[in-house]
């Protein structure tokens, strides 16, 4: 039960309504440091005997994106993970697995960024290292 509080908190506190099914994707997400896809997050939920839509935890997954809950990581134009460690920091991406996994930013450094296009200022800079198994 405190888990579910500590959650529901979580919503409360970045402005989202925790309805029972906002509930269940977070407790799910937010509990501890990972990475899902939509798709493994729906399959979860399904495991666990939920009828969540498909279109509920993508709905769901957009508002805890915008309220700063996850971050959205793109490792290709069709895949799509959700980060519940929304600091700053980088990733591996295993093409063979699928698996996605924390670089501590203090692991990679940069001596310089290249010449920014007139009129803008750097944001920020995320680093996705795309590895495979070796054979």
């Amino acid at each position: 039960m405190e888990e579910k509080n500590n959650i529901e908190e979580r919503l409360r506190a970045t402005g989202v309504k925790p309805t029972s099914q906002r509930l269940e994707i977070g407790a799910l997400l937010l509990a501890h440091p990972q990475h899902m896809s939509a798709d493994q997050i729906l399959g979860q939920l399904q495991k666990n005997g939920s009828r969540v839509s498909k279109a509920t935890v993508y709905n769901t997954l957009k508002l805890f994106t915008e309220n700063g809950l996850v971050r959205e990581v793109s490792v290709d134009s069709t895949r799509q993970f959700y980060d519940s460690t929304t600091g700053h920091h980088h990733h591996f991406y295993n093409v063979d697995s699928g698996q996605l996994t924390d670089i501590d930013p203090a692991d990679l450094q940069f001596s310089r960024l290249p010449q920014l296009p007139e009129g803008t200022e750097a944001q920020d800079v995320e680093v996705i290292v795309r590895v495979r198994n070796k054979a």
